[in-house]
């Protein structure tokens, strides 16, 4: 009776899962466009590189690049130097 009564409890959870199986839908993420260095530099202080590898032609900075090729290329303009750094300082 034991046995009978797990079969059935088994068949049950899985036709529910088969049933009421949610659709996972990829929402893409929105990428950030900011019009200019100065509010680029509010959510990213150090500015944004393409690739980790990139070197500052600038010299020193005072902050940290955050890494992101997304985020510069929708930004690309704001790169003076072109250095593949956007808005370092």
């Amino acid at each position: 009776m034991k046995r009978i009564f797990t079969i059935v409890l088994s068949l049950m959870i899985a036709i529910s899962f088969s049933i009421h199986s949610p659709k996972v839908e990829a929402a893409s993420p929105k990428v950030q466009t900011f019009a200019n260095c100065t509010e680029l530099n509010k959510v990213y202080p150090g500015g944004v590189a393409r690739s980790s590898t990139v070197k500052n032609v600038g010299g020193k900075t005072k902050y940290k690049t955050f890494v992101s090729q997304t985020i510069y290329d929708a930004n690309k303009k704001s790169d003076r130097d072109k250095d593949l750094i956007a808005c370092e300082r």
